[in-house]
């Protein structure tokens, strides 16, 4: 029986050792280096912006982990701006004027995306209370 165990054991670390190195490799290739700028400072400053940026493709990454194609466009798009001298604000503000509000990551709490903040705990709480009158019905069958 602890020989069974120890050898899924050793299975399901030697499955997750290997999804984390693709992940990690992944993210490692992302940026390519014709991307990158000499200076420094601009950089440092494009690779903030573009951690902060969803990639529309994977969605769930950002631009500066995502090796999609769009991604790559929009990581271009950005050190582009940059070059041109504009400031954080007007690059975020170009994108979301381009793309709406989902293209940030964290969107900004307004009127427009107060959906997008407070649905996750109104599900939570619907969540709860479905299990509560679930657990509360098999009460009194018992």
């Amino acid at each position: 029986m602890v020989k069974i165990y120890f050898n899924k054991l050793k299975f399901i670390s030697f499955i997750f050792i290997i999804f984390f190195s693709i992940l990690s490799i992944n993210i490692l290739i992302s940026v390519e280096p014709d991307e990158i700028l000499q200076n420094q400072k601009q950089e440092i400053r494009a690779r903030n912006i573009s951690k902060n940026i969803r990639c529309m493709v994977c969605q769930n990454q950002s631009i500066d982990e995502s090796s999609a194609s769009l991604a790559r466009d929009l990581r271009i798009l950005i050190r582009n701006k940059i070059k041109e001298g504009k400031s954080n604000t007007e690059i975020y503000k170009f994108l979301t004027d381009r793309y709406g509000d989902f293209i940030l990551l964290k969107p900004a709490l307004k009127y427009e995306t107060v959906v997008l903040w407070f649905l996750p705990f109104l599900f939570l709480i619907l969540g709860i209370f479905v299990i509560y009158q679930n657990n509360m019905k098999s009460k009194k069958f018992d």
